[in-house]
């Protein structure tokens, strides 16, 4: 009987509470009358995700939480809630790396290149074989299980395919030196003749 009394008294305690009509919270009923004034007024629902907005923020919330985005890579329209699955997992042109040589290309080319990289044959130095490396970890597992239950591996991916510089031509030998030498040899010889021609005119006078 005791412990009845003790709850009729915590119910009597217990203020009453009415739900707004406007964002369907349980406000004390003593207040409801100005919350629902109030609320009615200055908040707005959003239609997107439910949650009750100051009117004159409505639109920055859209903008900033529900506003389409645009992808800077595919140029597709995105909305927002769908972005981060967009740009990690469904954009055609996000960069990822190639399972067999960890270059980088766009998701949209790289079924094409592994076609060709996975055709690769790269030489196994436990068992002296040629292996395609499409076939390599199932080549490892059939081949090369240790007592442990684990693949033992002799092939190394590197963490990125670096290409090779442009090959540098060789310095083409300067020609103006030469050609300076060839003037200065012309020029000594056609000096020598006219000396030569001289004396041979004096000679003559005498």
């Amino acid at each position: 009987m005791a412990a009845a009394g003790a709850d009729t008294d915590l119910a009597a305690a217990a203020p009453a509470v009415s739900t707004c009509a406007h964002c369907q919270r349980e406000i004390p009923s003593s207040n409801i009358d100005l919350h629902s004034v109030h609320c009615a007024r200055n908040l707005q629902k959003c239609l997107h995700c439910g949650e009750m907005v100051p009117r004159k923020l409505m639109d920055e919330h859209y903008d900033e939480n529900h506003a389409p985005m645009n992808c800077t890579l595919c140029k597709e329209t995105i909305e927002r809630e769908s972005w981060d699955l967009h740009k990690s997992e469904k954009c055609p042109q996000r960069m990822v790396a190639c399972e067999y040589c960890e270059f980088e290309l766009p998701a949209v080319d790289m079924n094409e290149h592994q076609d060709v990289c996975g055709n690769r044959t790269e030489y196994c130095q436990t068992c002296k074989k040629y292996i395609r490396l499409r076939e390599w970890i199932g080549h490892e597992i059939q081949c090369h299980t240790n007592s442990n239950g684990s693949a033992e591996t002799s092939r190394t991916i590197p963490e990125r395919e670096v290409r090779p510089p442009p090959p540098v031509r060789p310095a083409r030998p300067a020609h103006g030196s030469q050609h300076k030498r060839l003037l200065f040899t012309i020029a000594v010889t056609g000096i020598a003749v006219m000396v030569g021609s001289i004396l041979f005119q004096r000679d003559e006078s005498f």
